[in-house]
């Protein structure tokens, strides 16, 4: 890594903008800012779940990579024309979700978050993972390259949040939140 940061502020962005890797500057508001903060903000929350996870868990380790990948995934938003991500990730997500959801019961019904506080932030991890893809979505518009295996790895790992939700809610014996809208007719 090049320069370290010895002065945290620097007041270069008290204008609204921002520099980015290696191209001069871009409003704070631009696309791929905000497909970056809601990425960081994403990285976030999984530090949040890890932490009640604890590194004894066994998804600790994978859960860190996740993170990892994530500062990637920034930094080639950060950096146009540079890529960090492989397609290889995409399967590596896979093979965890077929791992973890084959010890899970079939669903039958919709699940609400919840069930205990680990499963509960990772429901957190999982809605902070689709606002991210919809804001990488919508940017991929406005570029002309974009970032599809970027829009891929965040589609599974919504998924993979998903069944590790399922996982978690289960781990302590106690159900999962089963959807019952007070909506729905009564059977005769």
């Amino acid at each position: 890594m090049g320069n370290r940061l010895s002065k945290i502020y620097t007041r270069t962005g008290d204008s609204g903008e921002t520099g980015l890797g290696m191209q001069g500057r871009v409003n704070k508001d631009n696309g791929r800012i905000a497909s970056m903060g809601d990425i960081d903000e994403l990285n976030s929350v999984v530090g949040f779940l890890m932490v009640s996870l604890g590194d004894h868990h066994r998804e600790y380790g994978m859960l860190g990579q996740i993170q990892h990948d994530l500062f990637d995934l920034g930094g080639e938003l950060a950096m146009p024309g540079y890529e960090l991500l492989e397609t290889a990730l995409i399967s590596d997500l896979e093979d965890h979700i077929d791992r973890i959801n084959e010890h899970l019961p079939p669903l039958k019904n919709f699940i609400l978050p919840g069930g205990n506080e680990t499963a509960s932030r990772c429901h957190l991890a999982r809605a902070a993972c689709r606002r991210a893809e919809r804001t990488l979505v919508a940017f991929n518009r406005q570029e002309p390259d974009g970032h599809l295996l970027a829009q891929q790895y965040l589609n599974r790992l919504s998924d993979l949040f998903f069944v590790l939700a399922r996982q978690l809610a289960r781990a302590d014996g106690a159900p999962e939140i089963l959807w019952q809208s007070r909506h729905r007719k009564k059977d005769s």
